[in-house]
């Protein structure tokens, strides 16, 4: 008995060569259920690289004034952009001109009732046509989604003309890129398609590597699908930190892997520390909240030299607050707090006050957005297309091995799932619990995998790459 045992296991073929075939194996899956997607978000998402040039001609008369000698108060311009904002709509925020050829951009929100109405009609439809944040009383940083901007000339205190933010540029490239313009649950496409693309990159890694052609750019003369293999090879490889970058960042703000992310953020102590919401203004007798432009001169003070969004305080004991509004900058970001009637600071963090995990994300989402200028459109343009290449050149490579004969999915050697070692099997333990759709795919494929492996013939001692 013990005899046939060790005729068998020297039958097998190698560990490298069984470890191989299984990478291979899990390497077609990867493209096989990501590809269709990936294509999408890629195609999309380098329309979304452009999305700053595009914005700059579509709404430069809206976002930009010709400058004059000075500017009028603060206040003039929010008067006249009250006026110019629907009845019954809500000032939501303001983010005063910060460069000399800057407009204001004043924010509103309509009323509760109509904020509940769009927001069932957004959830139920898709986009809605005009709406709100979800609870206008208490504002939230960040432009909503569902509001009315007034853009107001700060010089002459003019109305120079209102859009909702929904119907700007960014946010329809933004929804296309992410739902497809359809409503969340739409969301999941991309981030099946970004947890099975990370699986697919580190797949193709570690065959790069187990190939011993590390250091080998692609041969001269070499043709048919040996050609396209070297190339597909040095361009995955190649992209390969860049690749990591943009599926990372995608993944954190993404539906069920950014549930997992940010648990383990707060677990590990990484989470942002929030804004207190106890802190509130000293109300002396008779004294008036500060008005807008006093506000703003004592934030000035206070902040550093970005663009600023502003809120005005709610209720008597409300407080001033301020944070960044330009997202290229993240070395500026902060949160502050201002009493509204002596304007004194009452809170304030920025940049050294951020968890590591927050100067990461800070830094690596507007990179994925192609917000830091024109070298980042440049990469995310190459990077886009080194994507599209990826893509393409692996079906060809399949539809030339499958012209040949071979069968559809590439050979598993016996043992082949017994190749693995212990790290091998955390590591996808821990990819599984970090991207719950990858986790439930992977079942779905193993599922196949075990009717193909009772339904099929044995696999000879060859296998082709």
């Amino acid at each position: 008995m013990n005899q046939v045992s060790n005729d068998a296991r020297k039958a097998l073929p190698s560990l490298p060569a069984r470890r191989r075939s299984l990478y291979w194996r899990i390497h077609f899956w990867a493209a096989l259920i990501a590809s269709p997607f990936a294509l999408l978000a890629t195609l999309t998402g380098i329309l979304y690289i452009f999305t700053p040039n595009i914005e700059a001609v579509l709404y430069d008369k809206l976002d930009h004034v010709v400058p004059a000698s000075s500017m009028r108060s603060l206040d003039e311009s929010i008067t006249a952009a009250k006026i110019a904002a629907p009845v019954g709509w809500i000032l939501h925020s303001v983010v005063p001109a910060y460069a000399a050829n800057d407009t204001h951009k004043v924010t509103f929100a309509p009323p509760p009732s109509a904020s509940k109405k769009m927001e069932h009609e957004e959830h139920n439809h898709g986009p809605a046509k005009a709406a709100t944040d979800n609870k206008p009383a208490r504002p939230s940083f960040g432009l909503p989604v569902q509001a009315l901007v007034v853009y107001v000339n700060p010089y002459n205190a003019q109305v120079v003309g209102s859009l909702a933010n929904q119907d700007r540029f960014n946010v329809w490239a933004k929804k296309l890129h992410s739902r497809l313009l359809q409503n969340d649950s739409w969301r999941w496409m991309i981030e099946l398609a970004a947890s099975w693309l990370m699986v697919m990159l580190l797949t193709g890694i570690v065959l790069w590597w187990s190939s011993g052609t590390q250091t080998a750019l692609p041969q001269k003369g070499v043709q048919g699908r040996n050609a396209w293999k070297q190339w597909h090879a040095f361009i995955g490889v190649a992209l390969g930190v860049m690749s990591s970058v943009i599926l990372t960042t995608g993944l954190t703000w993404s539906k069920y892997s950014g549930d997992q992310i940010r648990a383990l953020r707060d677990n590990m102590g990484q989470a942002s520390a929030p804004v207190p919401n106890h802190l509130k203004s000293i109300v002396p007798d008779g004294a008036v909240p500060l008005a807008w432009q006093a506000a703003w001169i004592a934030t000035r003070r206070k902040a550093p030299d970005v663009a600023i969004q502003l809120t005005a305080p709610r209720g008597q004991q409300g407080t001033w607050r301020a944070t960044s509004a330009d997202r290229s900058q993240p070395e500026k970001r902060f949160d502050l707090l201002l009493d509204a009637y002596s304007g004194q600071q009452l809170y304030y963090a920025g940049w050294d006050q951020q968890t590591a995990f927050g100067k990461a994300t800070a830094i690596g989402i507007p990179f994925h957005r192609g917000e830091f200028g024109w070298w980042n459109q440049a990469l995310l343009l190459v990077f886009g297309l080194g994507m599209l290449f990826s893509l393409v050149s692996g079906w060809v490579m399949f539809f030339k091995r499958r012209r040949i004969g071979s069968s559809m999915l590439p050979c598993l050697l016996p043992g082949a799932w017994g190749s693995l070692s212990l790290m091998e099997w955390i590591t996808a333990l821990l990819l599984c619990m970090l991207m719950p759709l990858l986790a439930m795919s992977v079942a779905l494929v193993l599922v196949l995998e075990s009717i193909l492996f009772f339904t099929s013939s044995k696999c000879a001692f060859a296998c082709e790459a």
